[in-house]
């Protein structure tokens, strides 16, 4: 312990204090230099290679662009174009592009009585629509002895129109009849000019001018109602008066005004339309 407080050397004594000062205070140094590396690792150490969980830098911000107003699909639904189902109905009939079809489609057997014939069932404009309110296609012809059922009223409605609201010189009038079957099956039903009578009458006289089966040529004539469906027949008058068992006078061309058509079937009750004839 001597040699502590007692430096022994050949140099003074003070010199050997002054070395020992010296180390004290770098040893005192390194301890604070080692005390400050530990701080900064554990506590003050945030500003190293990573940063606390919750300051992750915001991504950037997207401005959504404006929110279109119109449909995202520039053509009709559904890809494909779509006719517009005709509603009308009564005696307005379907205008002139049903009567430039009246003699189209199905149904083209002749002999629906003195002046009348059967015009087939015309595919556009008809006055009375069929299921929905859908055009009703021409009716196809059933063999005499086809298995296919009577149509029943209560399943099968009828309608009838004119094709035309009037008639100029020249023009035979035609008369549209559209049967709906709202049944799960398809059956028959006879528009010959005995089972579907149609008649013309004066308005508001109500005389008679002529009618299918004043005097028939043929009997029956079968077309197919499908199911959930409808069906259409066109008669082509000729303009011309007729009387009842082919009887005279009959003929003669009918004057212009208003006239009454009207369709008869048993089960069916009565159907009725106007038209007009005119002079011009």
């Amino acid at each position: 312990m001597g040699s502590v407080r007692n430096p022994v050397g050949p140099l003074p004594s003070s010199i050997y204090w002054r070395r020992r000062a010296v180390l004290l205070c770098l040893l005192a140094l390194a301890a604070a230099i080692a005390v400050w590396v530990v701080n900064f690792r554990g506590g003050g150490g945030g500003h190293g290679a990573s940063a606390p969980a919750d300051s992750h830098t915001p991504a950037a911000t997207i401005t959504p662009g404006p929110t279109p107003s119109g449909p995202h699909n520039g053509g009709e639904p559904g890809g494909r174009d779509t006719a517009p189902s005709d509603s009308s109905g009564g005696s307005s009939g379907g205008g002139d592009n049903g009567g430039s079809n009246g003699g189209a489609g199905g149904g083209s057997s002749s002999g629906a009585g003195d002046g009348g014939s059967a015009a087939g069932a015309g595919t556009a404009g008809s006055g009375s629509g069929g299921a929905g309110g859908a055009v009703p296609s021409p009716g196809q012809e059933v063999p005499a002895g086809s298995s296919l059922p009577t149509c029943a009223p209560g399943t099968v409605t009828l309608s009838l129109s004119s094709v035309r609201n009037s008639y100029q010189p020249g023009q035979d009038p035609e008369f549209r009849l559209v049967a709906t079957n709202s049944g799960a099956a398809g059956c028959k039903i006879d528009v010959g000019p005995k089972s579907a009578v149609f008649t013309v009458t004066g308005a508001p006289g109500a005389s008679h001018v002529w009618a299918s089966d004043d005097c028939p040529t043929t009997g029956s004539h079968l077309l197919q109602v499908p199911a959930h469906s409808s069906m259409s027949y066109t008669l082509r008058w000729n303009g011309k008066t007729s009387s009842p068992q082919c009887a005279k006078p009959k003929g003669a061309q009918a004057k212009p005004g208003t006239y009454l058509v009207q369709l008869q079937k048993s089960g069916y009750g009565s159907k009725q339309a106007s038209f007009q004839l005119t002079d011009d």
